[in-house]
């Protein structure tokens, strides 16, 4: 009878790699539905969730200015400085959270259809700290007062959620894209013959 001892490759940075890219693709994602809420149902601006995020490390000027010109109808106020920041913070987090899923698709030889509802759970998850626990410390860290600590019930919990959902999805779209960053093939350890 023979059998075979196989492992398993410990992570490589093609899922490292597969898991930051699919963070950034996530965080676009999100990013995108939420600008396209601030500048339809949210009345509040397309580059306002931008200016929002920025508001962690600089006064929410852009953010208050870009509500208050939706309201009177101009949802397009554009601020690059406070826009550029805000996108480079949300992408930052986005490929820190594609990472984590990374490891966790990794680890859970996540490949197979149920992988976006692992995603979606994953993005609930990530809303859920987010919101209780990583914006109020870091407004606290950072000095980005309410505009940060309250940031799920200004944009909406229930948009807030989506987002979120919405990126976890995206996530667990990777893996059944590309199995190989998450899978690898065993490698032979050993061969035992015995008669």
């Amino acid at each position: 009878m023979d059998t075979q001892r196989q492992t398993v490759k410990p992570p490589t940075a093609r899922t490292f790699g597969g898991g930051a890219v699919a963070g950034i693709v996530a965080g676009a994602a999100m990013g995108i539905f939420a600008m396209v809420a601030g500048a339809t149902y949210l009345d509040s601006g397309f580059f306002t969730p931008l200016y929002h995020i920025a508001s962690t490390f600089i006064e929410p000027t852009a953010m208050e200015t870009s509500m208050q010109r939706a309201m009177n109808g101009d949802l397009f106020y554009f601020s690059a400085g406070p826009a550029i920041l805000g996108l480079a913070v949300h992408m930052m987090v986005a490929v820190l959270f594609g990472l984590i899923f990374a490891s966790i698709a990794r680890a859970a030889r996540l490949r197979s259809g149920v992988a976006p509802a692992v995603g979606v759970i994953y993005g609930i998850a990530v809303f859920a700290v987010m919101s209780l626990v990583v914006l109020p410390a870091v407004a606290d860290v950072f000095g980005g007062g309410r505009a940060i600590s309250e940031m799920p019930e200004m944009v909406g919990y229930g948009t807030f959620a989506v987002e979120h959902a919405l990126f976890g999805l995206v996530l667990g779209l990777w893996p059944l894209t590309r199995p190989q960053d998450v899978v690898s093939r065993p490698i032979r350890v050993g061969r035992e013959s015995m008669a």
